[in-house]
């Protein structure tokens, strides 16, 4: 038996995989060209593949100190964001009949309608009388930015699972605290999957909150340093692109290799 082919699917999918692969192409084009192939034709194959670039845009940047810096950020907030903003849904969401609570939840909500730009100075001022402008307080932002949105999505998943696993762990003798790490916790696999995900990308490629609270440069993250190419009446795009490369080269790779246990968080989580 024939089956129909859906042209307008297939049409959508084609144009999606284009959107996709055309940048890369790009990015990568553009990455192995030298100045002069540069202004001949941006879109074609360079005639001459120019690898030094990339050890150009290594050496300029510091490039392996800024991915360290990058890599224990981003670790960091994506672990501490787990343990502590699941915690705070957790309170919230089993003591919603309370007016303490169920107010909180609604601060954290309408707090995510703030532009950051809003909130930008006092968060400096605020880092530097606390002596934040390090790595170690560029993780602690990140993490609490990132609470109110996390505690929204938290909050809906845990209040889907049936109060009767808790109930069952009290009676065999479970405190609050046992209960949340021991049972809770370990059946929120698919969110934190999702929010790891989410925490993951946006801290990596973060560039305005480390602008303004770093002040040393030996703990610039990779998207400040990349910032070195941009000059005040030019741009060495050849070097920048090559820089961009190897920066995006890590989350593709880890990609690759979990995106199998990615698809299952976000898919399980959007069904829970």
């Amino acid at each position: 038996m024939r089956t129909k082919t859906n042209w307008a699917v297939m049409i959508l999918i084609a144009l999606g995989t284009l959107l996709i692969l055309f940048p890369l192409y790009m990015t990568l084009t553009i990455a192995l060209k030298n100045p002069e192939e540069m202004t001949r034709s941006v879109f074609a194959i360079p005639t001459t593949f120019h690898w030094e670039n990339f050890s150009n845009a290594v050496e300029m940047t510091n490039f392996f100190r800024a991915f360290r810096n990058s890599a224990l950020v981003t670790i960091s907030t994506v672990v501490l964001t787990l343990l502590t903003n699941s915690l705070v849904a957790y309170a919230i969401a089993r003591n919603m009949h309370r007016k303490f609570f169920k107010g909180l939840y609604f601060y954290f909500i309408s707090a995510m309608f703030i532009p950051f730009p809003i909130i930008m100075l006092p968060i400096v001022k605020l880092a530097s009388a606390l002596h934040m402008t390090n790595l170690v307080g560029l993780t602690i932002l990140h993490t609490v930015y990132a609470l109110a949105f996390n505690v929204f999505v938290y909050v809906g998943y845990i209040r889907s699972i049936p109060m009767a696993l808790e109930e069952a762990a009290t009676v065999d003798g479970a405190t609050t605290w046992g209960t949340f790490w021991r049972v809770i916790f370990p059946l929120m696999a698919p969110i934190n999957a999702t929010v790891g995900i989410l925490i993951c990308l946006s801290t990596y490629n973060d560039f305005l909150l480390p602008l303004i609270i770093i002040s040393d440069q030996s703990s610039y993250t990779l998207p400040l340093v990349q910032y070195i190419f941009q000059g005040q009446f030019n741009t060495d795009y050849n070097l920048a692109f090559a820089s961009y490369l190897m920066a995006m080269l890590p989350m593709i790779i880890i990609y690759l290799f979990a995106q199998k246990w990615i698809i299952n968080g976000v898919t399980q989580g959007a069904v829970k």
